[in-house]
């Protein structure tokens, strides 16, 4: 286990199985030192949505199930770096973060809710987890509350 797994295991997080992309794209790309990490979903260790972080934030999910959302959507993106790098160690920074929060309008707090996927970043990564981040609302697949895609500069 690394050190990053280490961290995610003494919060009592581990790293889910890496989810299946359910069409015609791939999990991650990797062009030079760059790897690029598909949207994910705020799929659990089962590979469900939880029914909690099903609907609109707001309306359906409330903010504090959106954030905990957002942070199985960063799992589910450190699964996806393990299975294209081999480690996580191989991480030198998350450069870039784009969370998509189902937020029913008018929802001013979309950052708020992906400051889970932030936090858990930063938590498992160290400063190698900061980032630069855009957050938006809009609706999303399966009706989750949240989607998270990730570019990390890697060795």
């Amino acid at each position: 286990m690394d050190i990053v797994e280490q961290r995610l295991h003494a919060a009592g997080l581990v790293l889910p199985p890496p989810i299946v992309p359910a069409g015609n794209y791939a999990a991650f790309t990797r062009s030079g030192n760059q790897l690029f990490i598909a949207g994910q979903l705020c799929y659990g260790p089962d590979g469900k949505v939880a029914s909690q972080h099903i609907g609109q934030v707001g309306v359906d999910v409330s903010v504090e199930n959106a954030t905990i959302a957002a942070r199985c959507c960063a799992l589910n993106i450190l699964a996806q770096a393990k299975a294209a790098l081999g480690s996580l160690e191989r991480i030198e920074q998350c450069l870039r973060v784009f969370g998509c929060v189902n937020a029913a309008a008018p929802f001013p707090s979309v950052s708020l809710v992906m400051n889970g996927a932030s936090d858990l970043l930063v938590l498992g990564l160290g400063d190698k987890g900061r980032h630069a981040r855009m957050t938006i609302g809009c609706l999303l697949p399966r009706n989750a509350a949240a989607e998270v895609e990730a570019i990390f500069e890697v060795r």
